[in-house]
């Protein structure tokens, strides 16, 4: 239970994040926010690597880490860019296609193999996507292609935080991807560099630790509870955020929107019960034996 308050917890914070970060989109760049957020981001992180010490620090994977930070800020930045065009509710369900593309790429990526109803889900995921997005209507809008790519470079990052688990401390991997983030950023900002405003430094700032916390209260979540028990409540994001958007931008999440989100949760759900039964599988005393 306390796993899943904490990542309840954890996907209203995302959600005001997102919501803060839509609002700020009104005045500053994307990536210029991010920067910001990484700011904090890389403190909290130093701070949490000095208390684990030398080996909290080190890592026997640099390039990894690197590529894993590169994935990481390029989801934060594509998707900030999005919401400057799309409703809340609109691109927090395109988003959720991640588990999706995670399962796909870990077929040449990890070399997992998918059954053919996974298959089948990661398709009706996508069927799910092209409801919510309708290409070739007049409510389509290009920034859903911002929402895809975020999702793909977020799915990247996820895979490659599988291929070092087993060898880079936690501590580590964090240190590495703020550090990764705010370098690239700080190289990139003076070319899109906008005078905020003191509000707008706050807000950022505010940005920076709430998003934080939503991680830090992730971790703490899955350290209580079973991955299978708290994936599917992620989905519950899509609630906060629709209803952020409603209250603070006067946004009502559409009928499609609202269909393809069932869609894709479902997917999504399907395919963490996938996930949960091949691992299993691979942990029952036979397949162990053999």
């Amino acid at each position: 239970m306390r796993g899943i308050a904490l990542l309840v917890g954890a996907t209203v914070l995302f959600s005001l994040s997102d919501a803060t970060a839509k609002y700020l989109t009104g005045t500053l760049p994307a990536i210029e926010i991010a920067w910001v957020r990484y700011v904090v981001f890389t403190l909290l992180a130093a701070g949490v690597a000095v208390r684990s010490g030398r080996h909290g620090m080190r890592t026997r994977r640099p390039v990894w880490q690197v590529l894993r930070g590169l994935g990481v800020v390029g989801s934060a930045v594509l998707f900030i860019a999005s919401l400057a065009s799309l409703p809340i509710a609109e691109a927090t369900t395109v988003n959720f296609v991640s588990p999706l593309l995670i399962t796909i790429l870990s077929v040449p990526v990890l070399g997992e193999r998918i059954r053919v109803g996974g298959w089948i889900a990661v398709l009706a995921g996508f069927v799910g996507v092209l409801i919510v997005a309708r290409p070739g209507t007049e409510r389509f809008h290009p920034a859903v292609l911002l929402v895809l790519l975020s999702s793909l470079c977020w799915s990247m990052a996820m895979l490659i935080t599988r291929r070092m688990a087993r060898s880079e401390r936690a501590s580590a991997t964090l240190l590495w991807t703020a550090g990764t983030g705010l370098v690239l950023l700080t190289v990139l900002l003076p070319f899109i560099f906008r005078v905020p405003t003191l509000s707008a430094v706050g807000l950022a700032l505010i940005i920076g630790l709430i998003s934080s916390g939503g991680q830090w209260l992730t971790l703490l979540a899955y350290r209580r509870a079973p991955a299978s028990v708290l994936a599917p409540l992620s989905y519950g994001q899509l609630i906060w955020s629709s209803t952020l958007g409603y209250f603070v931008f006067g946004a009502a999440p559409s009928r499609w929107t609202l269909i393809g989100a069932v869609i894709i949760a479902c997917s999504g759900f399907y395919t963490v019960h996938e996930a949960r039964m091949q691992q299993q599988r691979r942990e029952a005393p036979g397949n162990a034996a053999r």
